[in-house]
């Protein structure tokens, strides 16, 4: 059964893998995806390219810690992250955030992310 930290673990598989349509397919066609501090892109084709750009670094993303608030169909999802990969030169490269994301109970009763913010409020100015 679908669920909010499902969705999670689904989405760290997929990333870890280098898996893109089913790291896409865990959002809503009209979500938006916090690329990094004052960059949003919404919808599939945005997400798609801001997941392959991370997945380009050949990410081991890992969570370091984890909560979901649930209103009916309605769930946000905090958590502590840290990704380690290479970038396009070959050089190490470490990030970390603390996400605030919502997921929305679709019709069918799978969880998908509506907003994804792994930069929580570091996108605050």
């Amino acid at each position: 059964m679908s669920s909010p930290l499902n969705v999670m673990t689904q989405l760290v598989a997929a990333m870890n893998a280098q898996e893109l349509e089913p790291a896409v397919a865990l959002f809503e066609p009209g979500a938006s995806f916090v690329m990094k501090p004052g960059v949003v892109v919404s919808g599939t084709a945005g997400i798609r390219q801001a997941l392959e750009g991370f997945m380009a670094m050949k990410p081991t993303l890992t969570i370091e810690a984890q909560q979901v608030v649930q209103a009916g169909d309605v769930a946000q999802y905090c958590a502590r992250w840290n990704i380690r990969g290479t970038d396009p030169e070959g050089k190490p490269v470490q990030l970390n955030g603390r996400s605030s994301s919502i997921l929305r109970r679709q019709a069918d009763g799978r969880w998908l992310f509506l907003v994804d913010n792994p930069w929580g409020t570091e996108i605050v100015a």
